[in-house]
């Protein structure tokens, strides 16, 4: 390590680095996963290079957005499996069907988590050896495709029970 970056080190410490880890220098890690160099929760420093800074935020802003949708899918679930209803009692079907629509919407809250929390991690890691490429790939578009076929199917099996709650 040169001073320069010597004197960063030592300087660095906002008040959110309660545990005073010293800081991961990104153009010093050779080897291995970004997120596991030592140490473990020190915060990840990167060379502003080109449009480095521009991208980062792009790829933080992409998690958050998965993060939003995950959380949008929990509190969906929730509100189903409880039969979630502001002026009548839910119906035999509704109450039959809750559960496993529940279980479904979960289930996609965490699978959306886990491909914003993948895809942050696989960047930062390429960023790290400076070869990341800003795209969505084949597995970003199966989770979509599938959150919003769930979507629909649920729009449409709870417009019928209403249809037939209404007859």
């Amino acid at each position: 390590m040169s001073t320069a970056d010597d004197d960063l080190s030592n300087t660095y410490n906002p008040i959110y680095n309660l545990i005073r880890a010293r800081p991961v220098f990104v153009t010093h890690h050779e080897t291995g996963p970004l997120f596991l160099a030592p140490p473990f929760l020190g915060p990840l420093l990167f060379p502003n290079a080109d449009s480095d800074a521009r991208d980062h935020c792009a790829n933080e802003r992409t998690f958050l957005s998965w993060l939003r949708l995950s959380l949008y899918m929990a509190i969906v679930a929730v509100a189903i499996v409880i039969s979630f209803h502001i002026k009548n009692e839910p119906t035999k079907v509704e109450r039959k069907t809750a559960y496993p629509v529940g279980l479904v919407f979960g289930a996609l809250a965490l699978a959306c988590l886990g491909s914003g929390v993948a895809g942050y991690v696989r960047t930062v890691q390429r960023y790290g050896e400076r070869r990341a490429m800003v795209q969505s790939g084949w597995k970003t578009q199966v989770v979509f495709t599938v959150v919003a076929a769930v979507i629909v199917a649920a729009c449409v099996l709870f417009l019928s029970t209403n249809a037939r709650q209404a007859r």
